[in-house]
């Protein structure tokens, strides 16, 4: 699924649940700039999948159309398809990529704490992997027991792999990892395809794990 087509079901999803919903809060709820959000709100419009009303001089009130119902109904399928694909096939990389770090016990971290971590988490609980701690941008209360710990505070703790648990802007986030100093070996993407070094693309840097 590419980015145009989850933006648009993110943002029916979002205008079906609240119609009188501002495009401020739609904005901080998506993670994009204002005037973007108001690019696809008229994008949307003009494709006939939202209709807005103005209910007051500074108040607008947002529905769907039933080609928007249909669109969302469409996405929604081939969002679910999308992920179930992601899952399977990160699964199976990562079951191979730590399947030396099995035979050498080594201690793998985790960084983020959605819903792809989860799937990490037990992923390692299978193989009999130690988790020994859950890394965030900073500081943000626990995940699954664990308390999530700042990425700048990462060598405070004795781990051998770090699986990059992240859906979304996976090079920003290797960025982020390489300015918290995290070592590029490493590193261990969902996908061997995903860039590792500076956000650059290249080979997996924890590749050195793959048996």
């Amino acid at each position: 699924m590419d980015v145009e087509s989850r933006r648009d079901l993110q943002l029916l999803e979002a205008l079906e649940q609240e119609a009188h919903i501002t495009q401020r809060t739609l904005a901080t709820r998506l993670g994009i700039a204002l005037g973007l959000t108001n690019l696809y709100l008229k994008r949307l419009i003009r494709k006939g999948y939202v209709k807005s009303v103005t209910v007051s001089p500074h108040r607008l009130m947002y529905s769907l159309t039933p080609r928007g119902v249909a669109r969302k109904a469409r996405l929604t399928y081939e969002f679910m398809k999308y992920s179930l694909d992601f899952y399977r096939d990160a699964r199976r990389h990562l079951r191979r990529s730590l399947s030396q770090a099995v035979r050498e016990r080594k201690q793998v971290a985790i960084y983020g704490t959605g819903d792809a971590a989860e799937l990490v988490f037990l992923l390692i609980r299978e193989m009999g992997l130690e988790l020994v701690a859950v890394f965030g941008p900073e500081s943000d209360g626990q995940f699954l027991g664990f308390p999530v710990r700042a990425i700048t505070n990462h060598a405070d703790v004795d781990y051998d792999v770090l699986v990059v648990a992240v859906l979304e802007r996976p090079a920003g986030t290797v960025k982020l990892l390489a300015r918290a100093g995290v070592p590029r070996d490493k590193i261990l993407m969902l996908r061997p395809d995903w860039p590792v070094a500076n956000g650059a693309d290249g080979p997996p840097a924890a590749s050195n794990l793959v048996s």
